[in-house]
């Protein structure tokens, strides 16, 4: 370990330490909390890597919630979620995407003052082809802290409110990536040592960019404003943009995170309010990139400050860049024409 410590290497452990430092009044829960959900990152990682070589390939023989054939390695990310943090005494309850109701904590462990909401394993139909996926992750404070457990009222809280939130990114390498509202920062897993080591602290996205992702297979199906404002974006004689998309929102976020750009799932003719969850996706999702100094909206407000009526809401998203993001915004509430 001393060798370790003199390569000048910060491991995420060491971090979340350092910044709870920065706080006087931290007690240290939340940082119990990242450390493990980053513990389920290398197990769910871990599965990931084998996944070609044992039996969690292909579809489960159970649906979630939307009617959508679960895959296994999603029931397996559901489940490596839920007992990494469980029996901690620092959560009231969590929230899961694969779950038709709120996961509460068992009577036998101690209950906390926060709350875990999360996407498992978004990206689940790449799993057989062997592209990238991920982890999506949040969590909140309870409204109450002087009342026992949690009730749904808690968990509808707008993304503002959020106290941390990342993600983690199963590719060609695995990377965790998370804020406390005190900037984004990065980790990429070091196989050999078993660690998170920081990787690229202090992320800033681009304020222009040159990538926009979405799926124009459903191009006929849109809102004209938002055909209109690919046109324009292409158009473009200062900046060449290019369409790069994967289909899984953790993989498409992190590299326009990076690089710049913009991602857009919009509702359509068929799905208005979109397919993604705003509670375990798009909020976590805009309070990284609002962090990061990018922006997220649902085309008319902040992601941030939409309160949820269900757990399980869904909403159109447009995130990434400022530029990008706030030109679509305007060209939807018709501000500006192009």
């Amino acid at each position: 370990m001393g060798d370790f410590m003199e390569t000048g290497l910060t491991n995420l452990s060491r971090f979340l330490l350092e910044e709870q430092r920065t706080f006087t009044q931290a007690s240290g829960d939340l940082t119990l909390i990242l450390q493990q959900i980053a513990l389920a990152g290398k197990l769910i990682g871990a599965q990931v890597s084998r996944a070609g070589i044992v039996d969690i390939l292909g579809e489960a023989s159970s649906k979630n919630i939307f009617g959508e054939m679960q895959q296994k390695l999603d029931l397996f990310s559901h489940n490596t979620m839920i007992s990494v943090l469980d029996h901690i005494g620092k959560l009231c309850g969590m929230a899961s995407e694969e779950s038709d109701n709120l996961i509460r904590i068992p009577t036998k462990h101690p209950s906390g003052k926060y709350l875990a909401v999360f996407d498992p394993l978004d990206g689940s139909s790449n799993i057989d082809v062997n592209i990238s996926i991920g982890t999506i992750f949040g969590i909140y404070r309870k409204l109450d802290d002087k009342t026992e457990g949690c009730n749904e009222e808690d968990f509808l809280q707008p993304g503002k409110e959020l106290v941390s939130a990342g993600y983690i990114i199963y590719g060609s390498s695995t990377m965790f990536v998370y804020s406390t509202g005190c900037g984004v920062n990065g980790f990429t897993l070091d196989p050999g040592l078993g660690e998170f080591i920081l990787s690229h602290p202090n992320i800033k996205i681009p304020e222009c960019g040159s990538i926009y992702s979405v799926n124009e297979a459903y191009r006929n199906t849109w809102d004209s404003v938002i055909r209109n404002f690919i046109s324009h974006i292409r158009k473009n004689k200062n900046r060449r943009y290019r369409s790069r998309y994967i289909g899984a929102l953790v993989p498409d976020f992190h590299r326009n995170l990076l690089k710049g750009g913009i991602f857009m799932y919009p509702g359509d003719s068929v799905n208005p309010e979109g397919k993604l969850r705003l509670l375990y996706e798009a909020n976590p999702m805009a309070f990284i990139v609002d962090q990061a100094g990018g922006k997220a909206t649902n085309g008319k407000n902040d992601i941030l400050d939409i309160k949820l009526n269900s757990i399980h809401q869904r909403t159109p998203l447009f995130i990434g860049s400022k530029y990008e993001v706030e030109l679509l915004r305007k060209m939807l509430n018709e501000e500006v024409k192009v």
